[in-house]
């Protein structure tokens, strides 16, 4: 009976995700956005899909925009050249438009455009989280294991391994790659302000084209999910279960009525538990059991410095958020308050995951864990507290290392410690 109550919950949030999502669609058979001169959303004929620059002529009328209409002008007109991204002259351009992050340079191949939509650089979390989630199973066979003379099968390591890749492009192309090509589709105005080289704002991708992406990327996703099921034996499509819940809210986290990234806490946690909790748990549900209540905790609590991280990302967009009324934790609180909100929630976080396991009676993985936390302290020290939304690159590329080896770390230790004694 419970399988047909968890298969009944499945089916209604997948009934939602996909009524959502067809109504996008619907929404993208309108002309192509425009701004009029006075700055109002206005439909146009343009062949461009979203052209956020302003135009001579236009005829008014009521917005296709998927929020509710605006109440007041629109300031999100804005030339690229004026926007605070600038192409970066280093010469690493066109690597930065591949990874989809600051600095890019203009492209014209679809297929480029399409990757950088999907932000190859927000895979890398995930794909780790898969890896700890294996770890954290203790049932992942090396295909010749230099430690252990028992863990040398090479067959069922190399199934293993190919098993692993599955689910890493599970969770990074497929699902992180839905996840950030549906929240540029419902974020395409305030990325004409924070972002105006995305390519949606830009005008560089058509509607039609970035809602057939995320059909393909949701659905190739769950198609995956299921098959990675069916290859671990599972009685119950676990993995299954948690892609369509992670996509669930990855929608409610980007799209309106909900639109979870308007709560600063709601969306901070939601990202950060979509980072570390989802992959975690994906990892080792084709691994391994989630049988004990440690293995749901540790991730949620790894979810909670995921949170600090999630605020790092929202303070290069204080100003759009805030003129979109968008009530991130750096608008609710202040730059100077949600430093050390950022702060607190990474540190003690994995103090507590620390103490954890010293108490459990792993003396060496948590002296190593604190060993990992102390580089992260002076980095919060040295660059996140005097001027985080200059140092936010600078601190995320210092700290987070530190960050994932730790918990890289724990996976390691729930994976090796005997709970049964």
């Amino acid at each position: 009976a419970s399988f047909f109550v968890c298969f009944s919950l499945v089916l209604t949030i997948m009934k939602v995700l996909l009524t959502a999502t067809a109504g996008a669609l619907a929404l993208s058979g309108a002309a192509g956005f425009s701004v009029s001169q006075n700055g109002v959303l206005s439909s146009s004929r343009s062949a461009s899909a979203l052209n956020m620059m302003p135009k001579q002529t236009h005829t008014e009328t009521a917005s296709y925009f998927p929020f509710a209409e605006p109440t007041k002008p629109s300031t999100t007109a804005l030339s690229l050249s004026d926007g605070p991204n600038k192409e970066a002259d280093d010469g690493s351009a066109g690597v930065r438009q591949l990874l989809g992050v600051k600095g890019a340079s203009g492209e014209t191949d679809i297929n480029k455009i399409r990757l950088q939509l999907t932000k190859p650089v927000t895979w890398i979390p995930l794909v780790w989280g898969v890896m700890c989630g294996a770890a954290a199973s203790g049932n992942y066979h090396w295909m010749w294991n230099p430690f252990d003379a028992t863990d040398r099968n090479f067959a069922l390591g190399a199934e293993d391994a190919l098993k692993g890749f599955v689910a890493m492009i599970l969770a990074g192309p497929f699902l992180t790659g839905y996840t950030q090509t549906i929240n540029d589709w419902y974020d395409r105005e305030i990325d004409a302000i924070n972002e105006p080289y995305r390519p949606i704002p830009s005008g560089a991708i058509s509607e039609g084209e970035v809602i057939a992406q995320i059909w393909v990327l949701l659905l190739g996703g769950l198609g995956i999910a299921y098959g990675l099921d069916v290859w671990a034996g599972h009685d119950f499509p676990v993995v299954l279960c948690l892609s369509i819940f992670g996509s669930f809210i990855s929608y409610i986290y980007s799209a309106p009525p909900l639109k979870l990234k308007q709560n600063g806490w709601a969306g901070s946690f939601a990202l950060g538990a979509s980072y570390i909790s989802l992959p975690w748990w994906c990892g080792q549900a084709v691994f391994g059991e989630l049988d004990r209540p440690v293995y749901w905790i540790l991730p949620i609590l790894y979810s909670i410095a995921g949170l600090g991280i999630a605020i790092v990302n929202d303070f290069k967009s204080v100003e759009g958020d805030r003129e979109m009324g968008l009530n991130s934790l750096p608008v609710a609180f202040g730059i100077d308050g949600a430093k050390w909100l950022c702060a607190g929630s990474v540190t003690l976080t994995q103090l507590g995951v620390a103490a954890y396991l010293y108490f459990i009676g792993e003396p060496t993985y948590a002296a190593l864990l604190l060993a990992l936390i102390v580089p992260q302290i002076y980095f919060q020290a040295t660059l996140l507290l005097p001027d985080p939304v200059a140092n936010d690159v600078k601190y995320q590329a210092s700290a987070q290392p530190f960050l994932v080896f730790g918990i890289l770390v724990t996976a390691l230790c729930v994976g090796h410690h005997d709970f049964s004694a």
